[in-house]
C-alpha cells in the first residue's frame, strides 16, 4: 500500500526530469512550454499619435479684469472671468505657443469647464471666477505685453 502511494509522485518526478534533459530546441522539454519567444509585442498607438493636449474646456465668456503683479523671481498674472451662469469650474490660464512670446506678446487662454447640469444665471458678482498663473523672469524676457483671451473679448497689460 505504501509503495503504491509513492509510485505516482516518483513516476511524475522522473518523467519531468527525463524530459527536461532533452535539448533546448526540443518541444518535449517542459521548461520550454511556456516561453514567450514566439509571441510578438504589439504597441497600440492610435492613428495620428496620442492627443495629450486635447482641451475639453471652453473659453470663459468674458474677461472682466487683468492684473500683472510683480513677484520674487517673476510675475503673477491674475485674471477675473465671467461665465454665462453659475457652476462653472476647473478654470485655468492655458499658455499659447508653449509660453513663448510672439512679437513681444505672451498669450494665455482663459479656459473653464461647464457645469454638468443646468444652473441658474445668478448675479454677475456670483458668477465671477478668479485664476492666477506664475511666470518666471526667464519666460518674461522679451515680453512687452501679456494678453488673456476669452470667448467675447481679451484683455492685455503692457510694461
Amino acid at each position: 500500500m505504501t509503495l503504491r502511494r509513492f509510485a505516482l509522485p516518483t513516476l511524475l518526478i522522473g518523467l519531468v526530469l527525463g524530459l527536461s534533459a532533452c535539448g533546448g530546441s526540443a518541444n518535449l522539454n517542459p521548461f520550454n512550454w511556456f516561453r514567450s519567444d514566439g509571441v510578438k509585442q504589439v504597441a497600440l498607438i492610435p492613428e495620428g499619435g496620442f492627443l495629450e493636449d486635447q482641451e475639453y474646456r471652453g473659453l470663459v465668456t468674458q474677461v472682466v479684469e487683468l492684473q500683472v503683479l510683480r513677484s520674487t523671481g517673476g510675475a503673477i498674472i491674475r485674471a477675473k472671468g465671467l461665465p454665462p451662469r453659475l457652476g462653472y469650474w476647473d478654470a485655468e490660464l492655458v499658455p499659447e505657443n508653449f509660453e513663448r512670446p510672439v512679437d513681444g506678446v505672451l498669450t494665455y487662454m482663459f479656459r473653464i469647464s461647464e457645469p454638468p447640469f443646468r444652473t441658474d444665471t445668478g448675479r454677475p458678482q456670483q458668477r465671477e471666477v478668479l485664476v492666477g498663473q506664475f511666470v518666471s523672469n526667464t519666460k518674461l524676457q522679451g515680453v512687452r505685453s501679456i494678453r488673456v483671451v476669452g470667448e467675447r473679448n481679451s484683455r492685455s497689460s503692457s510694461r
